[in-house]
């Protein structure tokens, strides 16, 4: 097969284990996992791991999430992918730099929606770093021109990488009963706000 097609082929087999992770608005990313996780599925004959993590702001905004996806059974191969929010200068790529060394460019590969997708093969020399390094910095550029660099703890990274990770199945349950918590604080925290306003409006009278 070759190198293109074997890239089509692992890219859709990578199919919803990664499409979660681009897919998660503002309000979700309150349940979402912070720091590296990991999670496991099969799909056709290969086995597909994503270890991520998601980088979002104090509001929830997604800003980076880095993606290393391994294949495995009849497929073999490991990528890195990066996920930036859209409006980037496309040429210019993403660069990835652990520690002091070099920083790797990554390529873009498609942009829909809100976000932009660099994607690479993960070769052992980084993976080595990422394990042994202590911070990762992400970094894109705008449409503007403005370097947008996001660093990323390693933190957690070889435990979650090396670890067995959840499975697909079981985090998607995870996830479902997390917003539905959220959304029963929200509500509780939205009625306690209008007990309060009628009780003030009450008190007017």
């Amino acid at each position: 097969m070759s190198n293109g097609k074997t890239y089509g082929a692992l890219s859709a087999l990578a199919g919803a284990a990664f499409l979660f992770a681009m897919s998660y608005t503002p309000a979700s990313a309150q349940g979402m996992p912070q720091g590296w996780f990991k999670v496991c599925s099969k799909q056709q004959d290969v086995d597909v791991c994503n270890t991520l993590n998601n980088v979002v702001s104090e509001t929830g905004q997604p800003l980076t999430i880095v993606n290393l996806i391994e294949f495995s059974g009849k497929q073999n191969q490991k990528r890195l992918r990066i996920t930036v929010p859209t409006g980037r200068l496309i040429p210019e790529g993403v660069r990835v730099q652990v520690g002091d060394a070099p920083a790797k460019k990554v390529d873009y590969v498609f942009c829909f929606g809100p976000t932009c997708v660099a994607d690479t093969v993960l070769d052992d020399k980084l993976l080595a770093s990422l394990k042994k390094g202590t911070k990762m910095t992400v970094t894109s550029v705008n449409f503007q021109g403005g370097v947008n660099p996001i660093d990323v703890s390693l933190q957690g990274f070889t435990q979650a990488f090396t670890g067995p990770g959840m499975q697909e199945k079981d985090f998607e349950a995870q996830q479902k009963k997390l917003q539905t918590a959220i959304q029963a604080k929200e509500k509780q925290s939205a009625d306690q706000l209008k007990s309060v306003q009628e009780k003030a409006k009450t008190g007017n009278h």
